[in-house]
């Protein structure tokens, strides 16, 4: 990132940078949450087929017991058929790893939020005034030096994931606070209400 030097702001330029942190801000927020709900959403379909995987196996089990036990040409039909189930099932999963997937989607969530809470934290010292432009500019560029190294080792999200954070940050407020909720959970000295 190029260097910048700007001796003459005026509260114009802190409010066109106040902007771009904003924005930068909302997209963090939302990756954040989004890489949460795809590590849910794989490790939920991974106990899914763990879960489908014990019952076909069992299945298969109880109908080649069946046959040994003399259900005949029946029980080996029901055993073979559930038997091909399990190895589709199990020839899926081999070559794709949701719970390694799912861990990568929880890694870069975890470096997210820490850009997530940098990012704040310079919207902050932004609004207070204490810091030079040129300084905050430099951070800015850190961040997104930073933010850039994080997505291009991320993994790309779905559309669903998407649609499951828009929920919880809209809907279901996960990022939002009421001052009580806050106060409950700070030292009587550090309370508001």
């Amino acid at each position: 990132m190029e260097q910048h030097s700007q001796t003459n702001y005026t509260p114009e330029t802190r409010k066109v940078l106040e902007g771009q942190l904003r924005e930068c801000y909302g997209r963090v927020v939302y990756s954040h949450k989004t890489h949460e709900k795809c590590s849910d959403i794989l490790l939920s379909r991974l106990s899914t087929i763990k879960l489908w995987q014990i019952i076909l196996s069992a299945l298969t089990t109880g109908g080649f017991i069946s046959t040994f036990l003399g259900a005949g040409e029946i029980g080996a039909g029901i055993g073979v058929v559930i038997s091909t189930l399990l190895l589709i099932l199990n020839a899926y999963t081999k070559n794709y790893d949701l719970g390694e997937l799912a861990q990568k989607h929880k890694q870069a969530a975890n470096e997210i939020w820490f850009l997530r809470e940098k990012y704040l934290s310079l919207l902050t010292d932004l609004a207070m005034g204490e810091k030079p432009i040129e300084k905050l500019q430099v951070e800015r560029d850190a961040l997104l030096e930073s933010l850039h190294s994080v997505y291009s080792g991320s993994p790309s999200t779905t559309f669903e994931a998407y649609k499951k954070a828009q929920d919880a940050l809209q809907t279901k407020e996960d990022m939002t606070f009421s001052d009580e909720e806050i106060d409950a959970l700070l030292p009587k000295e550090l309370k508001r209400s």
